[in-house]
């Protein structure tokens, strides 16, 4: 996981961003989720490594500003892709009580990264959700994300 969302990810995005700023034009769209905006106990390292996707992603988006380079972290909630099935997360209060339609998360993060939004986050409860934990304390927030696996 960490191969994946850290070191290809950076790796990819240096490679193409050289002949973006060649040409003084691009558009990157990084995937986190809705994870990256809080500890994840039980899922520790998928939630670090979204949020470094999503820190990399804002970082990058700042220093490429005065270009025709647009950088976008998408930041979807649970989503019906099969990962629940595959991380037995089934079950947990979280896919219960709802997910996003493919179609939706992609139709969100191609209209947020074609208006040059840096950051992207699908559907209003998912908003909510990373909005308000920068109202909460941290103890609290990793103790709910224990209870309700966020991602």
């Amino acid at each position: 996981m960490i191969d994946l969302n850290i070191k290809t990810l950076t790796h990819l995005t240096k490679l193409v961003v050289v002949d973006m700023v060649k040409r003084n034009e691009g558009k990157i769209l990084n995937v986190a989720s809705t994870a990256a905006f809080q500890p994840g106990p039980l899922m520790a390292v998928h939630y670090a490594t979204k949020a470094y996707v999503l820190s990399f992603s804002e970082a990058l988006s700042n220093e490429l500003r005065h270009t025709n380079i647009t950088v976008s972290a998408l930041c979807p909630g649970p989503t019906a892709t099969g990962f629940a099935d595959r991380a037995n997360l089934q079950q947990s209060k979280l896919f219960k009580s709802g997910v996003m339609d493919v179609k939706q998360v992609v139709e969100a993060g191609y209209k947020g990264v074609m208006n040059n939004k840096t950051v992207i986050i699908p559907g209003l409860a998912n908003k909510l959700l990373a909005f308000s934990v920068r109202f909460m304390s941290r103890k609290f927030v990793t103790w709910e994300a224990q209870e309700s696996p966020c991602l």
